[in-house]
């Protein structure tokens, strides 16, 4: 396959605002061994962009400066040593970072094929969200069959994706949210309960709903103003677990009692900079525990809005706004 010397890409030559984002030419990323270059044609739109696009969420040692970590799109060329992939594949992934570009190089590790009857759009929306919820939920949270969970955020991507997983296995699942919309959508996807953050105590509901028990899972991004209430919605032995901290990540005073009386284990993680060990890993337990229930249609993402690629600061800016329920995706 014949392939361009340069290609059109995202480039932000200041962190700061949406509009310090800009169209730029350049090379194609460098194919490294064990590697896949994927003509992309589509690419999501995720919180930790925006961490990065702010300077606040540095790209780890080596990894593509270029905003973006999920694509999908058309195999085009190997790095040496590679496997399980061939030109012509269709394929979606987590990138390391570049994913906001014509063509885009990630560890052919991190890659997975469409599922069946998926698009480029709906299979860009999966990996990034899919990778932290089942890293964060059920490997190490070990959520399973008759538990309770909490998840802040219910409508975002990581919010509508771990509702349907949780559900899926078995789970009985509360969430929280800011308006009647998005508790409409969370319970259409399987809540039993959407509280809404605005006007409700979340800590009250989830002892009033579960008899003062508590749950077993909190599923936490909003970081240093929830972490007393959330102590207090686990029961004994439950576990919490935190994947960003929008909200502030200074606890100025807790009382850390509950935590040894309940057995509480506190966990927290950021997908970016896992090993490829780790990322790999993750991929194959939702190879073979995730993609049948996409294909069957058990499961699926919500797409709040597919937006052309040179429209990437209004992506961003509805980002931002928080209106959205579901993914934001990119297509080229």
């Amino acid at each position: 396959m014949t392939l361009p010397t340069e290609m059109t890409y995202v480039d932000l030559p200041t962190p700061g605002a949406a509009e310090n984002m800009v169209l730029a030419r350049g090379p194609l990323p460098a194919v490294h061994p064990g590697d896949i270059l994927i003509r992309v044609e589509a690419a999501g739109v995720n919180r930790p962009d925006v961490l990065q696009r702010l300077g606040n969420y540095p790209p780890p040692p080596g990894a593509s400066p270029v905003l973006g970590l999920e694509v999908a799109g058309e195999v085009v060329a190997l790095g040496e040593g590679t496997e399980g992939f061939i030109v012509g594949d269709r394929i979606c992934g987590l990138a390391n970072g570049g994913g906001y570009a014509q063509y885009c190089a990630l560890p052919a590790t991190q890659a997975m094929p469409w599922p069946k009857g998926y698009d480029a759009a709906r299979a860009a929306a999966l990996p990034e969200t899919f990778f932290t919820v089942w890293a964060n939920v059920f490997q190490m949270a070990d959520l399973v069959e008759g538990e309770t969970i909490l998840i802040h955020g219910g409508s975002s991507g990581i919010g509508t994706t771990a509702i349907q997983l949780a559900k899926a296995f078995g789970a009985e699942v509360f969430v929280t949210v800011g308006s009647q919309d998005k508790a409409d959508a969370c319970v259409a996807l399987g809540a039993r309960r959407a509280i809404n953050y605005r006007t409700e105590d979340f800590k009250a509901v989830i002892l009033e709903e579960t008899g003062g028990r508590g749950v077993d899972v909190v599923l936490d991004m909003v970081g240093a103003p929830y972490f007393e209430r959330n102590i207090a919605s686990l029961a004994k032995d439950g576990r919490l677990s935190i994947i960003a901290f929008l909200g502030g990540a200074t606890v100025e005073t807790a009382n850390i009692a509950p935590i040894l009386g309940k057995r509480l284990t506190i966990m927290g993680s950021a997908m970016r900079p896992r090993t490829a060990s780790e990322k790999e890993a993750i991929r194959d337990d939702l190879e073979d525990n995730v993609w049948p229930l996409l294909e069957s249609g058990e499961i699926a993402p919500v797409m709040q809005a597919v937006i052309p690629f040179e429209q990437v600061v209004e992506a961003h800016r509805l980002m931002e706004a928080g209106d959205h329920i579901g993914k934001i995706v990119l297509t080229f």
